[in-house]
């Protein structure tokens, strides 16, 4: 039974509000676990938001020749020692600059003295900056147990922002910087509100551990969680530290192993794969290691880097939402993988990524007048334009709802089903999807690397699922924002995977544009914190809590949400937009095994007719916004 307050499908059967209902015009934002949905006008009021600006390159002549590091110890109040590399710009001959200097702070998990990960940005450094890389907690050559961006790491957060602000190099003015893992670190430690940090710039950060990455629809990441914790393990267990000092870093670095072991990494992912309550339902676990539900702490200008092809894909422009609201925050979104962040810039005006974050740091760290804060609010990568295009907000404040029905002649029309028309029905089986377009996403782009053609064309991965798709296009079509499918399902198991890939079409081939993933039984919806727009449901908030989890009989038709990530994309003339319907995207997602063995053979039908009006909803902007950024 879903739990008090929750339904399945929060909108009547055909998924239209009453029109009359006062409210619903425009877009609401998306709720979290701590707020529900609000009216978007509403929750940006008092954000001192700033109208769209102009992209301009920012390449002053660099100050210094190089940089150079030395090791330095962080004592906290338990005594746990961490371990910090300070970079400080210096001249030809090495000799490093005695001014005080604005300062970067990067917190990481992956080892700082590694090969290449010291110092943070020799490009930054060489333009006078000082750099402090920190292992967290548990981490590198720092003591302790690691948290995983938990409690007990977050309370390390301020003391060493403390330390950096104290040191002799420092001029009190700190900026927080780092991508991906240490991009989440930034966020939540810019939370913290340290009167020292000024700005943050977070490159490919997730916003909710749970709903981005880890357990997206219900189901346990197999790509991302293994090689996740394998870089943190291999990061301490080669610590070039541990061989100039074995006597001091072998202890450490087998007390961390022995902690990955048998107390976090290994058994969080058995427990991941075997089902464990207390690891793969959301509860406080995961609210507290998600940066947005520490958003409304950040104050600080934030600039947000994403990808639309990157692990976080759904979290970047949240987490730029949910700053915004309150605060200074810019958006920019690439064609990028993970691994692949920054490819093809300069490009329509969009500089190098090292030049936007040296104009950013400039502006708030140095108080000079770059032009970052008169920079575009939000600038996206639209695919089939092939452009950046720039909007004031994100979502597009032009967007409307349109929706789209599920026919049994296999098209999408705007026209709702008859009563009689067909369902159709695939063969459910775990592992689809293992060679396709979202096998390239989910690996961190990693996979793209290899000379497979399925890895970027979805043919093969969508030859037993169902495909449903438009006439063509008789005009250009403009989708900016997450999607909806509300798909009415039986299976002959206890429960089933939904995975619903969007393409574009065309007689050029096949173009994967976003995709999405549900488990019936995890299909529980909360409506007081779902996104609408214009009155429609778009984006679902599913609960995923044990109570909430609902199994399904044999034969039964059930409607289920699925979210579908956000994308930017134009589907031209003459194109079709295309949606496949399977039972599975692996390694995207697998089942939990109580969830494995309950869905791994069945048969699964979409049912499309006048009583189960299957649907897709989108977020449509008109083509005259698709002007290249200035």
């Amino acid at each position: 039974m879903a739990a008090c307050g929750e339904s399945a499908l929060p909108n009547p059967q055909d998924g239209r509000p009453d029109p009359g209902t006062p409210g619903l015009s425009g877009w609401s934002t998306l709720g979290t676990r701590a707020a529900p949905a609000a009216d978007k006008g509403a929750a940006r009021s008092g954000a001192g938001w700033r109208g769209a600006g102009a992209w301009q390159d920012y390449l002053p002549a660099e100050r210094f020749a190089g940089q150079s590091t030395s090791q330095h110890s962080i004592v906290m109040a338990d005594g746990t020692v961490l371990s910090a590399a300070v970079s400080l710009p210096a001249d030809a001959n090495g000799n490093r600059v005695q001014d005080r200097l604005p300062t970067l702070v990067t917190l990481t998990g992956y080892n700082k003295n590694l090969p290449g990960n010291t110092p943070v940005s020799a490009f930054l450094g060489r333009h006078g900056y000082a750099e402090v890389l920190v292992d967290v907690r548990g981490t590198g050559s720092s003591g302790g147990d690691w948290d995983m961006f938990g409690p007990v790491e977050q309370a390390d957060y301020r003391p060493i922002l403390d330390w950096v602000a104290a040191q002799p190099f420092c001029d009190g003015n700190i900026g927080l910087y780092g991508e991906s893992l240490l991009g989440i670190t930034a966020a939540l430690a810019a939370s913290k509100q340290h009167p020292a940090v000024k700005t943050a710039f977070l490159k490919v950060p997730m916003a909710d551990a749970y709903r981005d990455i880890v357990f997206a629809g219900g189901q346990t990441s197999l790509s991302f969680i293994p090689a996740w914790f394998l870089l943190v393990m291999g990061g301490s267990a080669l610590n070039p530290e541990t061989l100039a000092d074995p006597i001091t870093g072998l202890p450490r670095t087998v007390g961390q192993l022995r902690h990955a072991l048998t107390r976090q990494e290994v058994p969080f992912l058995l427990k991941a794969l075997l089902g464990d309550d207390d690891t793969v339902y959301d509860n406080a676990f995961w609210s507290s290691r998600s940066p947005i539900e520490h958003a409304a702490q950040i104050t600080v200008p934030t600039f947000i880097l994403g990808g639309l092809q990157d692990i976080f894909q759904r979290g970047e422009p949240l987490l730029y939402e949910a700053i915004q609201q309150h605060g200074e925050a810019k958006l920019l979104i690439g064609p990028w993988t993970h691994t692949k962040l920054g490819a093809g810039l300069p490009a329509d005006g969009v500089p190098a990524l090292e030049h936007i974050a040296l104009q950013w740091f400039d502006h708030y760290l140095r108080g000079l007048d770059t032009g970052a804060d008169r920079l575009p609010n939000v600038t996206q990568y639209v695919q089939g334009f092939d452009h950046y295009v720039s909007s004031e907000d994100w979502p597009h404040p032009r967007a409307t709802a349109r929706r789209l029905y599920l026919r049994g002649d296999q098209r999408l029309t705007e026209d709702a089903p008859g009563a009689a028309e067909t369902s159709r029905t695939t063969i459910q089986y775990p592992l689809g999807g293992l060679c396709s377009a979202s096998t390239v996403q989910w690996t961190a782009g990693l996979a793209g690397n290899l000379p497979l053609p399925c890895l970027t064309d979805n043919r093969f991965a969508e030859t037993l699922e169902l495909q449903y798709q438009t006439d063509p296009m008789a005009e250009d079509i403009y989708v900016n924002g997450p999607i909806l499918a509300t798909l009415w399902v039986s299976t002959t198991a206890r429960d089933a995977g939904l995975s619903v890939r969007v393409d574009d079409v065309s007689e050029a081939g096949i173009q994967p544009l976003t995709s999405g993933l549900q488990m019936l039984s995890a299909r529980a919806v909360d409506d007081a914190r779902s996104r609408r727009l214009d009155g429609e449901l778009l984006q679902p908030w599913l609960s995923y809590t044990s109570a909430s989890a609902d199994h399904v009989e044999a034969g039964e038709i059930v409607p289920v949400s699925v979210e579908i990530f956000p994308t930017s994309a134009l589907i031209r003339a003459g194109h079709r937009l295309r949606i496949s319907i399977g039972s599975s995207d692996f390694p995207r997602g697998l089942p939990p095994a109580p969830l494995l063995l309950a869905s791994a053979a069945g048969a699964l039908t979409v049912h499309s007719d006048g009583e189960h009006r299957s649907s897709l909803v989108l977020p449509v902007v008109p083509t005259d916004a698709l002007t290249l950024p200035r």
